[in-house]
């Protein structure tokens, strides 16, 4: 097993076709100690998934709370700590998606994206890299997305988040290096999941017929470079990389 005796801090888990719920799923079958964040799931269908994780992994831990929020994230990664005693790995996943063309964008949604897809990075790493430099060694990987990368229509809001999070990233890893910690991005995408179903019909055949592979990916197809970028030595040499899982949609 890959992650055997590591420990992944995972934030914006969901049960079902989820990026972080195929992540988690992934990590405790190949061995790692988990703690994971979640806002606003269903409690019980948490509960239920929490069950399944832990047939692999046999210390799972979940907390709920808002990752932009510090006073949350500094008790998520206090408790994280406690449990575990360090954290080897920090997969920052939560994301929100509300399409809008900037004509039609207040303040209040253009806010809420960038505190949700880039104030939470922000947060959250900042927490967890003093544990990670005491321990020499660590594993940051954060999810951005394709339209980062190219930019997409409706999206400016939803692009300058996730560019942002790719330029937080590299930045990172020119830090933090020295201290034999890796920062890499996953830029996914399209990918069926919740996000991808709030998208209109016309946006999704229009993506569709963009594509190299003419279909949206799965997450559990995303979960594997996770893997990669967290395993230990397949991932030691990456680092201030932005990795594609993405169908063509971005070729570099």
């Amino acid at each position: 097993m890959k992650l055997l005796n590591k420990v992944a801090l995972i934030t914006g888990v969901a049960p079902g076709d989820s990026i972080g719920g195929s992540i988690a799923q992934l990590f405790a079958r190949e061995g790692a100690g988990l703690f994971i964040s979640y806002f606003n799931e269903d409690k019980t269908e948490m509960g239920i998934f929490k069950g399944q994780l832990e047939q692999h992994s046999n210390k799972v831990f979940m907390m709920e709370g808002d990752v932009s929020n510090e006073g949350y994230v500094q008790h998520l990664v206090h408790q994280t700590i406690k449990q575990f005693g360090k954290i080897d790995v920090l997969v920052n996943c939560a994301g929100i998606s509300t399409p809008r063309f900037l004509t039609d964008m207040s303040t209040e949604i253009w806010d809420q994206m960038i505190n949700v897809n880039l104030r939470s990075v922000f947060l959250t790493t900042k927490e967890v890299i003093p544990h990670m430099i005491s321990a020499e060694s660590g594993r940051v990987i954060n999810i951005a997305s394709q339209v980062g990368q190219k930019g997409s229509v409706e999206h400016t809001h939803y692009a300058a988040a996730k560019a942002g999070v790719i330029g937080f990233t590299k930045s990172l890893a020119l830090e933090v290096g020295k201290y034999n910690i890796t920062a890499n991005c996953i830029a996914p995408g399209p990918i069926q999941t919740q996000l991808m179903n709030e998208v209109d019909e016309a946006w999704r055949d229009k993506k569709l017929s963009e594509l190299a592979i003419p279909r949206f990916g799965h997450p559990r197809e995303v979960a594997p470079t996770a893997l990669l970028l967290a395993s230990d030595p397949d991932g030691n040499l990456y680092t201030g990389q932005t990795l594609g899982p993405n169908l063509g949609d971005v070729m570099l």
